[in-house]
């Protein structure tokens, strides 16, 4: 289920609201797109798979996480790696710098 969009990563590009088939998130003009309908999450993967900024947590539960958990908590995730996994996962990431230039 959906769970974060991290504000500093997100680059205002609205595709996770496009791409969205249950329409979970509203967009905001010059802001970050809000999760206002979290429980229509059918957890897909769409919005982290396509977000170009890996800005974007969708937890593997298929119900929400419960408040003050790890997966609401932006710091904890980065550091983790969590944030654009799946995305990595299926191999949509961004080029690795050190890579592309081998």
């Amino acid at each position: 289920m959906i769970e974060l969009v991290d504000p500093v990563r997100c680059t205002l590009c609205d595709i996770c609201v496009r791409v969205c088939p249950t329409n979970v998130f509203d967009a905001v003009p010059g802001g970050v797109p809000t999760i206002a309908r979290q429980s229509d999450c059918q957890t897909c993967f769409q919005c982290e798979a396509w977000c170009p900024a890996e800005a974007i947590f969708v937890s593997p539960l298929r119900t929400p996480e419960p408040p003050g958990s790890r997966a609401h908590d932006r710091d904890a995730l980065e550091e983790a790696g969590m944030l654009g996994l799946y995305r990595r996962r299926v191999g949509w990431s961004r080029a690795d710098p050190a890579v592309a230039d081998a």
